[in-house]
């Protein structure tokens, strides 16, 4: 049995769910997105992803036809069409059907999709063990050629990226920025554990604003943690206590080994290990109601 998909107003099944082949989400990349989780029949911070969608909207010049209020309600009728207490949930606005050539005034009316399903990015294990991230050669999109704040469709840069670490045979990479700083990661943001505080890039050398990434310095910072945005060279990384990286499908999860050095003692550390259970505790304990309460 297949999902219910909202579909521009409409919860239609899996199969029925189809777009345009001229629709130039799918020609160009021309659109945003944001993924969402939700726990207990409740949305992680529903409001802040819709607050990020609108304001890349706004940036692209993208009209996006429904409300915030609108979408809420939708993005939660589809997750009860699919019987969602627990998963992910991915909001795609694309800019429509047009012509073959770039310009976005040829689309007329962008499209609005919501998939309510599950997701597992990483096993279990890696939550216990850690990961092994490789840096890799590509370099992360400089922020005056693309602002960082968006989440577009053409996600290139983290996929050739992402192609790297698959043929390293590792879960995830580094990405540098264009003068060599490290960024993030190919589809999470990074934090190193230095002498007790935490370090994480600066948002200004082309790094998304993460919801998780915003949730964990808040968390830290009410355990009393330090939280240092810095510009830093992978020397630093090799050479961090501790090494994690957050992203609303991966949440919190330690890294062990870059390019091939252990980090720390090469197990999970207690900076990380009280992060991840604070984070787990704030996901079940805060969101918007998916059902009646």
């Amino acid at each position: 049995m297949g999902l219910t998909i909202y579909l521009d107003g409409e919860l239609v099944p899996e199969s029925e769910a189809k777009v345009s082949v001229f629709d130039h989400g799918l020609l160009y990349g021309d659109g945003i997105f944001e993924g969402i989780r939700a726990y207990d029949g409740r949305v992680f911070r529903l409001d802040e992803h819709l607050d990020r969608l609108y304001q890349g909207a706004q940036t692209l010049m993208l009209d996006i036809p429904v409300s915030k209020q609108e979408m809420s309600d939708a993005l939660c009728a589809t997750c009860r069409a699919n019987d969602i207490h627990d998963g992910y949930i991915r909001l795609v606005v694309t800019r429509g059907v047009g012509d073959l050539g770039l310009d976005p005034r040829k689309c007329p009316t962008p499209s609005v999709i919501i998939i309510a399903a599950q997701i597992a990015l990483y096993p279990e294990k890696y939550y216990t063990e850690g990961l092994e991230l490789i840096t890799c050669a590509t370099r992360r999109v400089p922020p005056d050629a693309l602002d960082p704040a968006l989440k577009p469709l053409n996600y290139l840069n983290n996929i050739m990226a992402k192609i790297e670490t698959t043929r390293a045979g590792v879960p995830e990479g580094i990405m540098l920025s264009y003068d060599g700083y490290v960024s993030e990661c190919t589809g999470d943001n990074l934090f190193l554990v230095v002498d007790g505080a935490l370090v994480t890039p600066p948002l200004h050398i082309g790094n998304l604003k993460g919801i998780t990434r915003q949730a964990v310095i808040g968390l830290a910072e009410a355990e009393g943690i330090e939280v240092r945005e810095e510009l830093f060279r992978s020397h630093q990384v090799y050479n961090a206590d501790e090494v994690f990286l957050t992203g609303t499908a991966a949440e919190l999860i330690p890294a062990v080994k870059v390019d091939g050095r252990s980090i720390g003692d090469g197990t999970p550390g207690p900076v990380t290990g009280k992060l991840l259970e604070r984070f787990q505790q704030l996901t079940r304990s805060e969101g918007t109601p998916i059902y009646d309460e």
